[in-house]
């Protein structure tokens, strides 16, 4: 069995009515069915009852935390390797012009 509240539990006072997920469809111009209007409704309270909750808990002597563990940097330092020249970068693009990669204009150059 869970511990956790039932969604009746963790809305709390504040229902979101339909005319607010309406007006927030609109804002968002979503054409929202009137099933989905009530349905939206119903899952908008309980999102929001659980914010809610989740406030409620937060303590001024929690500090903010991104993860749940320590985060380390995982990444390997920085070491130079030999590259590419630029006759070998270009000997597989479908074209090439003066030494640079040639792609299809894409934008006018009007200034």
């Amino acid at each position: 069995m869970s511990d956790s509240p039932a969604p009746d539990d963790v809305r709390g006072s504040a229902a979101i009515s339909r005319a607010e997920v309406a007006h927030l469809a609109m804002l968002s111009r979503l054409a929202l069915s009137e099933e989905e209007l009530d349905r939206f409704a119903g899952q908008l309270d309980v999102i929001i009852g659980s914010v809610a909750r989740v406030s409620e808990v937060a303590a001024d002597d929690i500090p903010p935390t991104s993860h749940a563990l320590p985060m380390t940097n995982v990444m390997r330092g920085d070491q130079v390797r030999p590259g590419l020249t630029q006759q070998e970068a270009l000997s597989g693009a479908p074209a090439a012009e003066l030494g640079r990669f040639r792609v299809p204009r894409i934008l006018d150059e009007e200034r």
